[in-house]
């Protein structure tokens, strides 16, 4: 079963509820006003799923694995404590090495959002970074994420997150972000990670935090980003690239490339590294049954530097077609996954699946 919690998925898709509760006493008269109303702030609730079936040929061996996996199961809380503070809760389902069910908390995050260009938000959370980061697993455009050793390598303590503090603001076309946080025990407890982004959006611009690997033509995108992390003198950095296009038939065209490079920092079986990866896609514009289909082909380049022995490249070639039936909330991926090293150390694969998401 493949399974990545590191960066599943990162905020609340809300149905917001709205309490009011009428505090009384039979001991008031009627002319004491005999009741009052406390309405409790919204509270948004959601919840995700991410599930498959997957056959996977090691070359290695000479069965085929074929799982029926649980690959993300979520559970969202947000809400208004004041127009400008506000808390997000989300948590996420693990499975164990014994096989037993166990959840665990991905977010829990005090924001204080004052205006476009002035928020904090402290508690844990998915630090600034690359943007195949920060839209996750949920609100990629292709199934396979962070399969290649180019996508978010940055090191993180529980799912991709990191417990600290950061400001983030939005100045039109411009967002950028910066935070200090703990680092992973494997760095060393003693020092803070920094963490820092900057993203110009060209053509629309993309408010909030988090980002979307996709948003299927409901946005026109040419987006540059830079990101860049440290601790204990080692070095994290990526630059990542992103144009969408609706077209006058109706379709979209997607066109999405990251370069990282981790020096001593984070990184893949926790080794230095670097790499780059191309992608591309197109939505169908014709409505077929209750939904539309999209093509998406991903190839990712990626070498890992050993300290004793040599190099090994990573090729990562991936392939899908994708059921839309409502965006993100909806959606069905036809995968294939292959997955070659050079020199080969045992692990080359070929992965064919079917992916199901849902979100409320």
């Amino acid at each position: 079963m493949y399974f990545d919690l590191k960066r599943a998925c990162r905020r609340t898709a809300p149905v917001a509820i709205a309490m009011t509760i009428t505090v009384g006493s039979p001991l008031l008269t009627a002319t004491s006003a005999a009741a009052a109303e406390v309405t409790l702030p919204p509270i948004s609730v959601g919840a995700g799923l991410r599930t498959s079936f997957s056959n996977t040929d090691f070359d290695s061996s000479d069965e085929d694995i074929s799982d029926f996996n649980i690959d993300s199961v979520q559970l969202h809380l947000s809400g208004s404590v004041t127009e400008n503070i506000k808390l997000m809760f989300n948590t996420e389902y693990l499975q164990d090495a014994d096989g037993s069910d166990d959840l665990t908390v991905l977010d829990a995050v005090a924001r204080f959002e004052y205006s476009d260009q002035f928020n904090i938000w402290a508690g844990r959370f998915l630090p600034p970074s690359d943007r195949a980061n920060l839209y996750g697993g949920y609100y990629a455009n292709h199934w396979g994420v962070f399969r290649d050793g180019v996508q978010d390598g940055y090191p993180s303590q529980t799912g991709g997150r990191d417990d600290g503090v950061a400001y983030w603001g939005q100045f039109g076309k411009i967002k950028l972000s910066a935070g200090l946080f703990d680092v992973p025990a494997t760095i060393g407890d003693s020092d803070t990670l920094w963490a820092a982004r900057a993203q110009i959006d060209l053509w629309d611009p993309e408010a909030g935090y988090y980002l979307n690997g996709t948003y299927y033509g409901e946005k026109d995108l040419l987006a540059f980003g830079v990101a860049a992390q440290g601790a204990g003198g080692n070095s994290a950095y990526s630059a990542d690239f992103l144009l969408e296009k609706k077209l006058a038939n109706a379709g979209v065209v997607s066109l999405e490339s990251e370069y990282a490079k981790y020096d001593g920092l984070g990184g893949y079986a926790g080794i230095e590294s670097d790499g780059y990866y191309l992608l591309a896609g197109y939505l169908f514009p014709q409505v077929i049954g209750i939904g539309k289909f999209q093509v998406v082909g991903k190839y990712g380049e990626a070498t890992y530097e050993f300290a004793i022995g040599p190099d090994v490249d990573q090729e990562t070639t991936e392939l899908d077609l994708n059921y839309i039936i409502k965006t993100f909330n909806a959606r069905v991926s036809l995968y294939y996954i292959d997955t070659g090293f050079d020199p080969n150390v045992g692990a080359d694969s070929k992965t064919y699946g079917l992916g199901l998401q849902v979100q409320l």
